[in-house]
């Protein structure tokens, strides 16, 4: 079902595209899908069936996502090499890897790129990946003040982004890929950001709207009620991934996270028994216990690893360390020989490094930067010598949605760590962990 629900994606955004063009229209698509649906997949799909830069559906797939960009791009480079030599030819690793940075780039490099050259890019059709992380209006005027030394930009990203395909004469096309609730970062303006831009200044463009836009997970607010209401505005099924490709045990997975997350603990609970079975989540005290339980169910070259929030600073006595640098290209990408990559189980890598990656099977460790306190959720920052309180509701929310991303990337199954904590060490209180371990014990995760 998955690879159907793919395929029938990317034939409608084909169609849509060879409907610009032979029309002369500027359109806007947005694809929505849950967390591993393959998105990302779509829409290298369709850039690499428009790489020919001679030709007038000439591609790219842009990403705000660094580590993303770096992965997809040694992985692809690795990919070509490797099939050249088992068809006894020969390409170059420099050469392969200049091939696939033409087509994936990073936004914030396209970005920069056409604010020097006012000029229509050579390419008519750009996908932007995570389309929902864009920056709003303030932060990015902040950034082009304080890094680029330009007063007086009163554009979000998205508006900008648009304004570059709106300098073709004839017609262009914006895909943007939208994922659910993954806003992690100060400033990322969620999917309205889009719709705001287009109502505002681009009116001629068409606008093609997956029929989901408006469940509650995209943040879709009023902005997309008044682009449903205005003319040039097609709805579609087909822009919607249900299916999970990521996950195809466990499609339940991002639903179950977000009854967790919302401690909606009853409904948690009938979601997990029905896909339990298919998809192990494990939950133990022990670090040790889950790099064992971790190394038991892999099979074969099936990746595992470490990933705790970017703000679980607290976690250095169990000698994982947020603040070391991973390097995500030999983490996700490299062998079980090499002590950088995921499976030496030593190195960790945050939501910023793995959001819109994946692993086989993942050791979630949870920190007490998001810890229960009675009947709701207490978001914390470790500063200094201790744990203070955030108070911002934006911050908070991207606290939440780095534990969902955490708890989405692995395609097999996944044990939880809660620690003891240490009745020596005020910054590790066990009040900071207990309540969160029991409450997720009482979903009817199983103990190890």
């Amino acid at each position: 079902a998955g690879a159907r629900n793919l395929a029938q994606t990317a034939a409608l955004l084909d169609r849509i595209v060879e409907q610009s063009r032979q029309r002369g229209r500027k359109s806007i698509c947005f694809v929505t899908g849950v967390p591993g649906a393959g998105k990302t997949l779509v829409g290298l799909d369709v850039a690499t069936r428009h790489l020919d830069a001679d030709s007038e559906t000439y591609s790219v797939f842009l990403s705000g996502n660094g580590p993303l960009v770096a992965v997809l791009r040694e992985a692809l480079a690795r990919d070509r090499v490797e099939r050249a030599a088992s068809q006894g030819g020969k390409v170059r690793k420099g050469d392969a890897r200049q091939e696939v940075e033409a087509f994936i780039q990073n936004v914030h490099h396209f970005r920069d790129e056409y604010l020097r050259d006012d000029r229509a890019p050579p390419e008519h059709v750009v996908l932007f990946d995570e389309a929902q992380r864009a920056w709003n209006r303030q932060q990015t005027s902040a950034f082009m003040r304080q890094k680029k030394g330009r007063s007086g930009f009163a554009q979000s990203e998205p508006e900008f982004l648009v304004s570059c395909l709106d300098r073709h004469a004839d017609w262009a096309v914006v895909v943007c890929l939208v994922g659910s609730g993954q806003e992690i970062h100060t400033g990322e303006g969620g999917i309205d950001e889009w719709f705001d831009a287009v109502l505002g200044s681009f009116p001629a463009w068409d606008v093609h709207l997956s029929t989901r836009l408006a469940d509650a997970e995209y943040r879709g607010g009023e902005a997309l009620q008044r682009i449903r209401a205005r003319p040039g505005c097609f709805e579609h099924d087909d822009l919607h991934l249900a299916t999970s490709m990521r996950s195809f045990r466990a499609e339940t997975l991002s639903r179950f996270v977000r009854e967790v997350l919302d401690l909606e603990a009853d409904a948690a609970r009938r979601t997990l028994d029905g896909f339990a079975s298919r998809y192990p989540i494990a939950l133990t005290r022990d670090l040790g216990a889950a790099r064992c339980w971790l190394r038991e169910r892999a099979r074969g070259s099936e990746r595992y690893g470490v990933v705790v929030s970017s703000q679980a600073e607290r976690l250095k006595p169990l000698a994982l360390d947020v603040r070391v640098k991973t390097d995500p290209v030999k983490w996700f990408l490299d062998g079980k020989e090499d002590t950088r990559s995921s499976y030496y189980l030593e190195d960790v890598a945050t939501e910023f490094q793995v959001q819109g990656l994946e692993l086989d099977w993942a050791c979630v460790v949870w920190d007490g930067d998001l810890r229960l306190d009675g009947q709701r959720w207490a978001h914390h920052r470790f500063r200094g010598t201790r744990w203070t309180r955030i108070a911002q509701p934006d911050r908070r929310r991207y606290l939440e949605n780095a534990y969902r991303v955490l708890l989405t990337r692995a395609r097999q199954g996944m044990v939880l760590v809660v620690p003891e904590g240490d009745p020596e060490d005020p910054t590790r209180d066990r009040r900071f962990y207990d309540p969160t371990y029991d409450y997720l014990q009482s979903l009817g995760l199983q103990c190890i």
